[in-house]
């Protein structure tokens, strides 16, 4: 198991920081930086947490970095359907339900998805029932199995993904995610980006209408649990008029 100085040199790396650097974003002296990489000077709980902060440690691994240094984990991991977390699983709901008429879903940090709204259910009909426990949203999306065959604009849509998925590991490792990516996102990255002029949309040929979607993402601000600190909401909008009416249109 590595020591903590060990896992703060590897995100100090990962975040192209030098000790001077760190020790000044954490007013620290550089000395005392060096030592805890060194393994010289054990730091206290506060200390790991100072320096995890300033390299923008995710929570879930600043939970490792203090198991390393002899201390309790700080950040919890409650079930999104726990009593706990009710408040914060009604607002979840909320958000989705009045994202209506359009989709919206809410998903963790592998990308399964944990909520959906009514508006999603349609799309899901013909998708192979394998793909839908656990629902995965890049699978979801890239499998001939799933949404793959109704995408229009399908090399964009793996483009976006694979954008996303790259700074997500570059932001913290992720051995899940990383399989992912190898699954289904390397095979043909050539590092390219998607140009636009606005956002790119995702179109998707259904029910005999071209319909073409964009999206935001919203996350909780600074949780403190892990679950909410992986939860991710993703609403979808229509970027035309056509798109608009098709969700908009009266239903039985």
């Amino acid at each position: 198991m590595a020591t903590v100085g060990e896992l703060l040199r590897q995100w100090r790396h990962r975040r192209q920081l030098s000790q001077l650097d760190l020790a000044i974003a954490a007013d620290v002296s550089p000395r005392h930086v060096s030592l805890v990489e060194t393994g010289k000077s054990q730091p206290s709980a506060d200390m790991v947490l100072r320096l995890a902060e300033q390299l923008d440690v995710p929570l879930r691994e600043r939970n490792a970095l203090l198991l390393a240094a002899g201390f309790a984990p700080r950040y919890a991991e409650t079930p999104l359907d726990s009593t706990a977390l009710s408040m914060a699983r009604a607002a979840v709901d909320r958000v989705l339900r009045a994202h209506e008429p359009y989709p919206a879903i809410a998903f963790d940090r592998h990308w399964d998805i944990v909520l959906t709204n009514r508006a999603v259910e349609p799309f899901l009909v013909g998708v192979a029932p394998e793909l839908l426990q656990p629902m995965n949203l890049i699978r979801l999306g890239l499998d001939p199995r799933g949404l793959a065959p109704l995408v229009a604009n399908l090399g964009d849509v793996r483009n976006v993904f694979r954008s996303r998925v790259r700074r997500q590991l570059a932001a913290a490792p992720n051995p899940r995610l990383t399989a992912l990516y190898a699954e289904l996102l390397a095979d043909g990255d050539t590092g390219e980006t998607v140009e636009a002029e606005v956002v790119i949309p995702m179109v998707i040929r259904f029910e005999g209408v071209e319909l073409q979607l964009f999206s935001t993402i919203t996350t909780f601000g600074t949780p403190l649990d892990l679950t909410l600190n992986d939860l991710a909401v993703e609403a979808y909008y229509p970027a035309d008029a056509e798109t608009a009416a098709y969700f908009e249109r009266p239903t039985a």
